[in-house]
């Protein structure tokens, strides 16, 4: 058992010096990889296309609203607009995420 330990003791100065190489390096300068530039034009596509998709969609269904109020026929327009405005919201919250994250 004692050889062991002392085979173990012998051992830990290279070690130590093996860990000292490491603790030497620089700290590398932060950088994008690359065609972050692209990924993130594409978002902001996305994020407009989504946004404009939902502008959209409530102007839609409140003409739809206003041709049923007007014909008299059963009036579906106000679940559109209210599914509308909900996606709306959480496109509006994700897209606030997003940026946060991207910074």
């Amino acid at each position: 058992m004692s050889t062991i330990l002392t085979a173990l003791h012998d051992s830990l100065p290279a070690l130590h010096d093996h860990y000292a190489v490491y603790a030497q390096l620089g700290d590398p300068s932060p950088e994008a990889p690359p065609l972050s530039d692209k990924i993130i034009q594409m978002t902001r596509y996305l994020t407009w296309f989504v946004l404009l998709s939902g502008v959209t969609s409530i102007v839609f269904g409140g003409g739809k609203f206003a041709w049923e109020k007007w014909n008299g026929g059963a009036l579906t327009a106000p679940k559109q607009i209210a599914g509308a405005m909900a996606g709306g919201a959480v496109a509006t919250s994700a897209g606030t995420i997003m940026n946060a994250i991207m910074g």
